[in-house]
């Protein structure tokens, strides 16, 4: 059911996260970390290792359950269980697989299906959870296949693909869904330094159409050029947020300045 303080409001969010707590036993890794992206924006998430950046990204689509505070996608808050004693649970599983669809996450590890040909990846979510016409799917997945460069290896099977190209065929899987909102969680980690520019073009073209991301990356470089907005995390908060341009040039966090400093990346002097 859609949070009507969040549905009927005039330029509601793409996904709006409030107060979101999560903790593993007694280690909380996300501190009432509350952000919104809207429609058509580029939001990318930096902060060092263990800041809970990806953790923060698996909230929204409920790869992991938030222990407090809301997440929502186009107005619509996604209900969580919550009983003393208990692990919190989506209170409607067919509402997470819908919101699922529209906001379709790229992991670090590709997470193709080893047993289907990229193809056969690009249209199994659409045609059995979608339950689109699979003539059409097909159609689609050609052309997916075709505009991230990999059409020619729409009959391998990922092992049969470099780490670049399984990544690029994971993001046209993703766009195969037609999602409202993509989630990027450190998409070129996994590759080889001379495979993550074919990668990070494949994102910057999504951008320069307009697409709503939310991007954990640690490439500083790409971050200040294709974000609307950067938030960087410190330990489970948002310790600054702004434009690009500010943060990059002028961070008024010291901890920011530092994480920058480690990156490689020169900031102007402390104000």
């Amino acid at each position: 059911m859609a949070d009507p303080t969040l549905a009927g409001r005039p330029n509601t969010p793409a996904v709006e996260l409030a107060g979101i707590r999560k903790s593993y036993g007694h280690h909380e890794v996300l501190h009432g970390v509350s952000l919104a992206a809207q429609d058509g924006e580029v939001v990318s998430i930096l902060g060092a290792s263990g800041s809970g950046k990806s953790t923060l990204l698996r909230c929204i689509n409920m790869l992991e359950i938030p222990d407090a505070g809301t997440v929502a996608i186009q107005g619509e808050a996604i209900a969580i269980t919550r009983r003393p004693g208990q692990p919190p649970r989506p209170a409607d599983m067919a509402q997470v697989g819908r919101l699922r669809a529209k906001a379709t996450m790229v992991f670090q590890s590709f997470n193709l299906w080893s047993h289907l040909t990229i193809l056969e990846n690009l249209i199994e979510a659409p045609v059995h959870v979608q339950k689109r016409d699979r003539r059409e799917c097909l159609a689609e997945a050609e052309a997916l296949l075709a505009r991230v460069g990999i059409a020619d290896k729409r009959h391998h099977y990922p092992a049969h693909l470099s780490g670049g190209q399984q990544q690029r065929a994971a993001i046209a899987r993703a766009l195969a869904m037609k999602p409202s909102l993509m989630l990027f969680d450190e998409p070129t980690s996994a590759l080889d330094p001379e495979l993550v520019g074919e990668v990070l073009k494949v994102i910057r073209d999504l951008a320069a159409e307009g697409r709503t991301m939310l991007i954990v990356t640690h490439e500083m470089g790409f971050a200040r050029e294709v974000s609307d907005r950067v938030v960087f995390l410190h330990r489970g908060v948002v310790e600054e947020e702004g434009p690009p341009a500010e943060l990059f040039a002028n961070p008024r966090s010291d901890r920011l300045r530092q994480f920058l400093s480690r990156e490689g990346w020169k900031t102007s002097a402390p104000r």
